[in-house]
């Protein structure tokens, strides 16, 4: 524990700037006095300071032996890892990485549905195939939780060929399957556990949280330090264990997606959250722990709203959660999630993580004050005062989330075919070429290859009707969509 009290690349990176080098390279802003005014004195001397390149002294991401191996080789130590790469393309890029280390064009990965846009970005890069689980859905809070064993067990048996199996630990809204027991069952095939670790920096660090990737034994794990470990946003880290994959494949995979103009500003806040994490983080999360449950027992005190808590356990796919995250349903006061969310902005200046139909998103962190909390309590009062009279109308209430559609073609080769544009309401039969998704949290409601259907097309007006982010299309309006080119048989 002593060593993780030490800093090498964020100490170094200070003790550099401090000797004010004469620098004939880049960044060209040299320090900030070659750039806007305003801007410098908004960022302040200090972080500019240290926005440096891959210097002699500092040491290459891309190969690293100094002081980026030894911040690198602590984060391993603090996250039980065998090796930790630091990445300042953000947890999408990791994921990535993970995804083409071990998977080529045609090879079979088992993936849960409600998987983030970045993995099928990565299994287009691939040429991978996709094997869709069905992951456990919540119809009340209109969600999908994780994948079970049991259904990891099955696929296995029908694709013993399959070159890995993805999991997401935690989902975005907090729950955890057995991760334990489907790393136990994928490694009795000799085949490697990559995890989705995004929305999971912090578990590791507190036994009342869902395992780790790492505690569970999985091989591989995108974490997303900057989303709740306290790093700046953009920096992550990929987690490996060796045995299945090869270190060394993955080093080079992660530098091929790696800018050469690594930040040191992300680098060095990778190693100072690392060393946050490993020596408070105990305190700092029984702190969290305590303010999220509060808040969460308060939440439940106002009539029409249900923040979602420990008693939605008790299945492999519903197995542990984690209670910093709030997720608040208002479907009950006959409104959207995303109306809530504009409400909560205009009336009282508070920002959630996020909206769909029925539900807000909110994380508590170490960087959360009881006032905060407080304040979200008391919006979300007034909220439901405000809108108790719509509580009893025909508002439809029922969240049947669509059924998966039918892959037609790998993504990558739909990706690549010729194509063609069709009216989004003539699309219904014909397989989509292009990703269609709610963003936040990123899950694709279509991906490429799949044949579209009027259920999901139905699903997507109501989210575009109901003012959530839809993106994806060529076409933003999503009057028209991309298909695969249909050719007549003469």
């Amino acid at each position: 524990m002593c060593s993780q009290l030490k800093t090498p690349l964020f100490t170094a990176l200070v003790e550099h700037a401090e000797k004010e080098p004469i620098q004939f390279h880049i960044p060209g802003h040299k320090k900030g006095y070659g750039m806007d005014s305003e801007f410098r004195e908004f960022v302040g001397k200090n972080a500019l300071s240290i926005d440096l390149i891959n210097i002699g002294p500092l040491d290459d991401l891309h190969q690293p032996k100094g002081i980026i191996k030894q911040a690198q080789d602590l984060a391993a130590e603090a996250f039980g890892a065998d090796y930790t790469f630091f990445s300042v393309q953000g947890t999408s890029g990791a994921i990535m990485t993970m995804i083409l280390s071990v998977c080529g064009p045609g090879d079979k990965i088992l993936v849960p549905r409600n998987v983030h846009k970045s993995i099928m970005s990565g299994i287009i890069f691939s040429g991978a195939r996709p094997i869709f689980i069905h992951p456990e859905v919540d119809q009340n809070l209109g969600i999908s939780h994780g994948i079970t064993p049991e259904s990891v067990q099955k696929a296995l048996e029908q694709h013993p060929d399959t070159k890995a199996v993805l999991v997401i630990n935690p989902t975005y809204f907090g729950v955890s399957g057995d991760l334990r027991k489907i790393v136990d069952i994928a490694h009795s095939y000799q085949i490697p556990v990559l995890v989705d670790e995004a929305h999971g920096a912090h578990i590791h660090f507190h036994d009342a949280l869902p395992l780790s990737a790492m505690q569970a034994g999985a091989d591989m794990a995108a974490t997303s330090v900057h989303k709740l470990g306290g790093s700046m946003t953009q920096s992550s880290i990929l987690n490996v264990k060796k045995g299945l994959v090869s270190p060394e494949r993955v080093q080079t995979t992660l530098s091929m997606l790696t800018t050469t103009s690594t930040s040191y500003l992300l680098l060095a806040s990778l190693d100072a959250a690392r060393r946050s994490l490993a020596t408070e983080g105990q305190s700092l999360l029984e702190r969290s722990i305590r303010l999220a449950e509060q808040t969460r027992a308060q939440v439940n005190e106002i009539t029409h709203l249900y923040c979602m808590g420990d008693e939605i356990l008790g299945t492999s796919a519903i197995f542990t959660m984690d209670p910093t995250k709030l997720l608040v349903s208002v479907k009950e006061l006959g409104i959207t999630g995303y109306d809530a969310e504009k409400w909560l902005r205009k009336r009282f200046n508070i920002e959630v993580e996020m909206s769909d139909l029925y539900n807000i998103l909110c994380i508590i962190t170490s960087g959360d004050t009881e006032e905060d909390v407080l304040r979200l309590v008391h919006a979300l009062k007034e909220l439901a005062d405000e809108f108790k009279h719509q509580a009893d109308s025909d508002i439809d209430t029922n969240m049947v989330l669509p059924e998966i559609p039918v892959l037609a073609l790998t993504p990558r080769d739909a990706f690549y075919s010729e194509t063609e544009i069709v009216p989004f309401e003539e699309s219904a039969g014909r397989i989509i070429a292009e990703f269609v998704m709610v963003y936040p949290p990123g899950i694709p409601i279509f991906i490429p290859g799949e044949i579209i259907t009027e259920e999901n097309l139905a699903y997507t007006k109501k989210n575009i009707e109901a003012g959530l982010p839809v993106q994806g299309a060529e076409d933003h309006s999503f009057q028209l969509l991309r298909v695969i080119k249909e050719h007549s048989i003469n």
